[in-house]
């Protein structure tokens, strides 16, 4: 169970510990941050409420230990992500547990988080190993009026200290594609969990500790955002932000100054459906595009777009898909479970009774219970409702009739996310064609959008985010280029 065992170092009382110059420790603050269930509505696990003088001995340390760190040999590092990945897949069962409790999750899918994070861990440590071996070797004489006088050598030197801030939907799978790119890299790492996913991301962080990384290379530092968020993202020892999140980003992103960020923000991701596509492809994609999680992924279906003379077909045929999906708690794996808050119950709402004001179709009865949703397609819905603009992340999914392609496209691109889409058709070609023209950072053709494969490159356009992840992507954005230039008397060629 979480907290025993292995992990009972971690908890004292009813508070878990936050981690620091490997160590776990409890706040001088005294106090406190629940974590409420979103099935149960109560208090599930408490956190540390780390100050900012925490903030700034975790900062200080994380400084002194990156520098040793980065001396480190490449395959040390590796072989530490490398045990760190087979603890953590060892222990995926009490991680499982508190994904379920603390952000509701199926306990299947959290299992599979848990076990896709150790992979990804594993094959960082192996793509930082060949990436971060290898550098370039650049002759003066390539560029006119040069002649080989100069020889340029360029390797990849690590930023320094790496912020890392997952969000709630996957707290362990998102915080350790920041962490192990970082560390690979030979950077410091600091993680300030979500609230609600912090406990995951505590567990996660003891199974770095029971590796052997360095003492104050790794710290995990909990606590109220309005209390420690912005001094941490405008902390002067930050070299580099990635974020996953929504909003906050964009304003991170106006504070943080000249450091290197990834972010990536959300999305509405569009699935653009026409005459030709395999409506029963369509509607599998869509269920599982708009409903996996509740809706509570960034590269959800958001909005389906589908031409008009196959709309009353497709509308049928996600009905009936809808009609099986199950709806209840995440431990007996139900398809449909609490979203992560009331309050994001109340904006999901919100969102609904405006379709049902502007005449959406509702094609089943609108229910709710405390944080749960049942799934719920509107269809016959219109630009002017809110629905079709803003992101749910719930399990609420608006139809658009569209009567071209162009409708279709323009609609994706009129809004202010542009992280992924989709369209379906048998034509390659039309495919290809809407792919180049819609605004978004990934497009999948016949398929729901998706973040992995996790060393896939993953990107936002417009206020979908800066940077771009994935493997090789991170740890590039989590390194800068280091050139050394040997000038010779005279010109010097290997052969003549």
């Amino acid at each position: 169970m979480a907290g025993t065992g292995i992990f009972s170092e971690i908890l004292e009382g009813e508070v878990y510990k936050y981690y620091s110059d490997g160590e776990w420790k409890t706040s001088s603050s005294g106090k406190s941050v629940a974590i409420i269930n979103p099935t149960t509505r109560k208090t599930q696990y408490k956190v540390q409420a780390c100050t900012q003088e925490e903030v700034n001995k975790v900062m200080e340390m994380a400084k002194s230990a990156q520098k040793s760190w980065a001396k480190t040999p490449l395959w040390k590092r590796a072989e530490l992500l490398h045990k760190a990945a087979a603890i953590l897949k060892d222990n995926k069962a009490p991680i499982a547990e508190s994904l379920v409790k603390e952000i509701a999750k199926p306990a299947k899918d959290s299992v599979t988080e848990v076990v896709r994070s150790g992979d990804l861990i594993s094959y960082c440590a192996e793509e930082g190993v060949r990436i971060l071996g290898e550098g370039k070797f650049l002759l003066s004489d390539s560029f006119p009026g040069n002649d080989r006088t100069k020889y340029c050598l360029t390797s990849k030197i690590p930023l320094g200290v790496v912020l890392a801030i997952p969000p709630f939907n996957y707290p362990v799978n998102l915080a350790v594609s920041k962490i192990a790119p970082a560390l690979i890299a030979g950077n410091s790492l600091v993680l300030k969990p979500p609230t609600q996913g912090a406990v995951s991301c505590l567990h996660m962080v003891h199974c770095l500790h029971l590796a052997g990384f360095p003492k104050g290379l790794i710290s995990c530092i909990t606590g109220k955002g309005s209390e420690i968020g912005d001094f941490l993202t405008m902390h002067p020892a930050v070299n580099c932000i990635s974020f996953t999140g929504g909003d906050t980003g964009i304003s991170i992103s106006k504070k943080a100054g000249m450091i290197p960020l990834q972010m990536e923000l959300g999305g509405k991701d569009a699935c653009i459906v026409l005459e030709d596509a395999d409506l029963d492809l369509v509607a599998s994609n869509i269920i599982k595009g708009g409903f996996s999680y509740s809706g509570q992924r960034c590269t959800a279906v958001k909005v389906v777009l589908v031409m008009e003379s196959v709309a009353d077909e497709l509308v049928e045929k996600v009905k009936a898909k809808v009609a099986k999906l199950t709806v209840g708690p995440p431990e007996e794996n139900c398809d449909i479970t609490a979203v992560v808050s009331e309050s994001s119950a109340n904006f999901i709402e919100g969102l609904v009774m405006d379709a049902k004001e502007k005449g959406a179709t509702f094609c089943q009865e609108y229910q709710r219970d405390g944080n749960l949703i049942w799934p719920l397609l509107l269809d016959n819905v219109r630009p002017d409702m809110r629905i079709a603009w803003e992101e749910p992340f719930g399990p609420v999914l608006p139809v658009l009739r569209i009567s071209s392609v162009e409708e279709g496209i323009n609609h994706c691109n009129a809004s202010n996310f542009g992280l992924q889409g989709c369209v379906f058709t048998k034509d390659i070609n039309k495919a290809i064609l809407i792919s180049d023209a819609m605004e978004t950072g990934t497009v999948q053709i016949n398929s729901a959008p998706a973040r992995g494969p996790d060393h896939f490159p993953f990107q936002g356009l417009k206020d979908s985010g800066i940077g771009s992840q994935g493997v090789t992507n991170s740890i590039n954005l989590m390194t800068k280029v280091k050139t050394t230039v040997i000038n010779l008397p005279t010109p010097s060629y290997s052969m003549g």
